[in-house]
């Protein structure tokens, strides 16, 4: 009996086309009461690039994601408990803490931001990963 769910699986050379990989993954495991939600970035579903040059719109488009998978998952923004922000420039903080704030709003969660030299595409200014738990029924009322 498996002890996780797989959100939205894919395969590598599916959705980089333009790079030699081919691994198996997903882009959230409930594990439990945990969600883990893999790294979001400015491109929906589909593959489609949102906010080209724009790191405020990417950050949306990123948190949109991480709002549909939580809820697949049976949780909700409300439920993150720690985040992990990453920008490629130092002046992408403003807009890009701006846009997942207005997301958080209330949350509180715990929070780790970091400058990287870049990330798995060019064009990717942000990525956020979260972790989120799903409350116990009796917790939810």
């Amino acid at each position: 009996m498996p002890t996780h769910t797989r959100i939205r699986m894919f395969n590598t050379k599916d959705t980089y086309p333009n790079q030699a990989l081919d691994n198996d993954l997903c882009q959230a495991v409930r594990a439990g009461n945990t969600v883990y939600v893999r790294g979001q970035v400015g491109t929906d579903f589909e593959g489609n690039l949102v906010g080209l040059g724009d790191p405020a719109a990417q950050a949306r488009q990123a948190m949109h994601n991480v709002e549909q998978l939580l809820s697949e998952a049976g949780s909700d923004l409300s439920h993150i408990v720690k985040t992990t922000t990453y920008i490629t420039d130092p002046r992408f903080r403003e807009p890009v803490y701006r846009e997942v704030g207005r997301y958080l709003k209330g949350v509180f969660p715990i929070s780790t931001g970091l400058v990287v030299a870049g990330l798995a595409q060019p064009e990717w200014l942000m990525e956020i990963d979260v972790i989120a738990v799903i409350p116990d029924e009796e917790d939810s009322k």
